[in-house]
């Protein structure tokens, strides 16, 4: 059965808001003023990443539903891979979406996988090709907090027809990493003690890294409150660990390529560096194969 088919029963398809051009400059990090001020916008698809009775309590205005799973699965013993292309484009599509729509990612941030579930889902529409995309600084939580306009009924949309194609530079396989071994800056995204090998996730079969990588755990990307960090403080970040040059080839990873998604989409999208990748296989794969280099109790 085709992935659409599944979670049709969350997404209410209905004659409403068709997918639209727009010249819309949208913020890479959204604020809760400017989704509140722009929301309405026929222009722009909300889509509230959260369980579907997360999003029946409450959600912004206008938000479709398509929760996490939809967007990646298991496949080949692996977690978090991309669904298959024809898949990938039927869930876009079914969500009013098309190349030139402008999406806001909404989720929420009670834990460092929550924060990073909206970048994920952002990595994934940018490489099925939609051209614009954001995620809403501090998720539901922040929208909450600030008292804004919170929601129940479903939001309605009308199935793009345009046809996607997706951008395979965002993307790293196993065999981009292995070629690319000295070449290519290699960005890990867990906490330092993965990063060192003091620790490990038990569907990750060895502790360590892959050689040569530097560590920028995405879990510091944000602040305690689950908003991201200024932009001077993420410039300052990632200027100490992958350098000023914004054309240098970097790769992100983690354990199963959802942590990684938080550095990509800071790197990439906020930070304007131009060349980065996500190794959605990551450890998970690269561990997996007992030929496959891995350091550790070492920094460098």
């Amino acid at each position: 059965m085709r992935l659409w088919k599944r979670i049709l029963p969350v997404l209410v398809l209905a004659l409403a808001l068709p997918a639209v051009s727009s010249a819309l400059d949208l913020p890479r990090i959204v604020s809760a003023d400017w989704l509140e001020k722009n929301g309405s916008d026929p222009a722009i698809r909300i889509v509230d990443i959260r369980k579907p009775e997360e999003y029946k309590a409450g959600h912004v205005p206008n938000a479709i539903n398509l929760f996490y799973g939809s967007w990646a699965v298991s496949r080949n013993k692996l977690d978090n891979e991309l669904p298959e292309s024809e898949d990938l484009a039927d869930l876009v599509k079914s969500a009013g979406i098309d190349k030139a729509t402008a999406v806001v990612v909404v989720g929420k941030v009670d834990t460092t996988t929550d924060q990073v579930n909206a970048t994920r889902v952002a990595w994934t529409l940018r490489y099925a090709g939609v051209a614009q995309v954001g995620v809403l600084d501090g998720g539901i939580n922040k929208w909450s907090a600030d008292k804004k306009l919170v929601s129940t009924d479903a939001g309605k949309v009308e199935a793009a027809k345009g046809v996607l194609s997706p951008n395979r530079q965002f993307l790293a396989s196993k065999a981009d990493v292995t070629a690319k071994l000295g070449k290519v800056i290699l960005v890990d995204t867990r906490l330092p003690e993965f990063f060192f090998g003091i620790a490990k996730i038990p569907i990750v079969a060895r502790e360590g890294r892959i050689p040569q990588s530097v560590n920028l755990p995405s879990a510091w990307i944000f602040t305690k409150e689950g908003a991201f960090k200024t932009r001077e403080d993420l410039e300052a970040m990632a200027t100490g660990v992958v350098g000023k040059d914004k054309s240098a080839e970097i790769i992100t990873f983690c354990d199963t390529g959802r942590l990684c998604a938080g550095g990509w989409y800071v790197l990439s999208e906020v930070l304007g560096y131009q060349n980065v990748k996500l190794y959605d296989g990551s450890t998970q794969e690269w561990a997996a194969d007992a030929n496959a280099p891995m350091v550790k109790y070492t920094w460098k």
